[in-house]
């Protein structure tokens, strides 16, 4: 094994480290990232330029499919993943957000059973905040993480034990570049993971847990097999047993739906299961398919989870992953308490109970939240329905799952300008806030991230690509686009406190709504 010298003899750092840093960033710790680096850059390279073939089929028309080559795979009915691990066996509600200071204490002292600790969508990546992040869950895991911020106090309660911790990584496309190895940017994926994994893999053994994770945006088995290594890696540099870790995946992407067997397959011992990521999935649709007019979708009020490629694709997920043994965890609530209309809160309200309700009867074993006053109601639903710490007794036997299932766009539900300014208001909302540092954003009572920003500007792209007429009979070009984007800038920023960034976002909106250009990722 090379020495930490060596190893760190390329590494250089590009951002401001402060006194408190200095745990996170220590010799031994970045020697670390760089072997993950050497060992695995490379790969992530390949299966990056892999995703870019990929699409240059799909934009050609080819539709995709379950792959042939890994059929045995899919067919084999012995073959589980792991037995779910200490402190995810029931996960019945899990708060997810940032990993800023104040939401970790928040978060740990909700009434729920996990947190994901998310420097993904809802974190934007700047350097502070990433390296912040991994300080306040060093903190939180030692139970040094009280702070008092003017006169209140902000400490973790000791009447009960904490939810379990889940860190979720930044994905396979996005690089750190404040940190470099021989003058390459690291990925953000390793250096989320490692850092977080080097410090707290046997810390939070000793609590009673492990170190789990989240992993986002893939879209094939391929990366999750990278995955899959780098986990094998990180347990055996530090000496930790082999299965020890765990990784809960997003399915987020179009792909990756027709690879979920394969995905759990690869990932077998560390494997924790699936969840829907529904609205990146949603963006996935979008994109993969965006020179395709038979994939154009309606206003994103009317993709709901009941819709055919909705309802088929969490019922595939389901049953994959109780016949696999493994957990298969809902989506996403992103409703905000709504303080000062109690009729309007109640509605609010009583949508997410019939969401959770969906989730519970459908076989779902958990949920997300995105506010802590939602866990209550998240879980009078699931406590009432599902009294087993999980449902993976609920197999599914009788989903059958197509192809066409999974691609079915048939659903009601017109584009309506009004449709078009909510995208164009939650796309700035978010962008202004991302510009100002701030990874996610409340607009009109809901918590938006970066999956539901990428959804808004996609659909908009998708709009003027197709030339689509509205409900009104206005047909959705350049020109129409961005008077409708200018408009609500200028709208927005003048209701905006002085110094917002609304009308530097509608400049970089400027390219991603005309059905020309199309960025990758919004936030890349």
């Amino acid at each position: 094994m090379a020495d930490i010298e060596t190893l760190n003899a390329g590494v250089a750092i590009h951002g401001k480290v402060d006194e408190s840093q200095k745990k996170i960033l220590t010799p031994e710790a970045t020697a670390f990232l760089a072997l993950l680096h050497k060992t695995f850059n490379e790969r992530r390279k390949d299966l990056l330029q892999r995703r870019v073939i990929r699409q240059q089929e799909l934009d050609r028309g080819v539709i995709p499919d379950f792959l042939p080559e890994t059929a045995h795979i899919r067919d084999n009915a012995t073959w589980q993943g792991a037995p779910p691990a200490p402190g995810l066996i029931d996960r019945r509600v899990e708060i997810t957000g940032p990993t800023d200071r104040k939401m970790v204490v928040n978060a740990l002292n909700s009434n729920v059973w996990t947190y994901m600790a998310d420097f993904e969508d809802s974190s934007a990546p700047t350097w502070d905040n990433m390296i912040n992040g991994q300080v306040n869950l060093y903190d939180a895991i030692r139970k040094q993480v009280d702070f008092k911020q003017g006169e209140k106090e902000y400490k973790l309660r000791t009447d009960r034990v904490l939810p379990t911790l889940i860190a979720r990584a930044r994905g396979w496309h996005l690089e750190e570049k404040h940190f470099t190895v021989d003058g390459e940017a690291i990925s953000g994926s390793l250096f989320d993971f490692g850092l977080y994994f080097f410090h707290n893999a046997f810390e939070l053994v000793k609590t009673g847990t492990g170190p789990y994770f989240y992993l986002p945006k893939m879209e094939s088995h391929l990366e999750a097999r990278l995955w899959n290594d780098v986990f094998k890696l990180g347990q055996d540099y530090i000496g930790m047993p082999r299965g020890t870790i765990r990784g809960t995946v997003l399915i987020e992407t179009i792909t990756a739906a027709f690879e979920m067997d394969e995905i759990i397959y690869e990932l077998r011992e560390h494997s924790a299961g699936l969840n829907c990521g529904r609205w990146d999935y949603i963006f996935s649709v979008i994109k993969k398919f965006r020179q395709n007019p038979a994939f154009v979708l309606p206003d994103r009020s009317a993709v709901t989870m009941t819709v055919p490629f909705m309802d088929a694709y969490v019922r595939l997920l389901i049953k994959t992953c109780h016949r696999r043994g493994v957990h298969a965890m809902g989506g996403m609530a992103a409703q905000i308490p709504i303080k000062d209309d109690p009729q309007a809160n109640e509605k609010a309200m009583d949508s997410v109970r019939q969401d959770k309700l969906r989730e519970v009867r459908a076989g779902h074993d958990g949920t997300w939240v995105a506010h802590p006053a939602l866990a209550a109601i998240a879980s009078d639903v699931f406590n009432k329905h599902m009294p087993t710490p999980n449902q993976l007794f609920k197999r599914r036997e009788e989903v059958s799952v197509t192809k066409n299932d999974l691609l079915n766009m048939n659903m009601p539900g017109g584009i309506t300008e009004e449709g078009i300014r909510k995208n164009l208001n939650i796309g700035l909302g978010y962008m202004e806030g991302w510009l100002r540092g701030v990874g996610c954003v409340p607009i009109n009572y809901l918590m938006e991230d970066a999956a539901t920003a990428e959804v808004s500007r996609s659909q908009l792209w998708q709009w003027c690509k197709h030339g689509v007429k509205t409900s009104e009979g206005v047909t959705v070009d350049k020109s129409y686009a961005l008077k409708l984007l200018h408009e609500q800038a200028d709208e927005l920023s003048s209701k905006a406190p002085k110094g917002n960034k609304f009308q530097v976002a509608a400049r970089y909106f400027e390219g991603q709504v005309t059905g020309e250009d199309y960025a990758d990722f919004l936030t890349r």
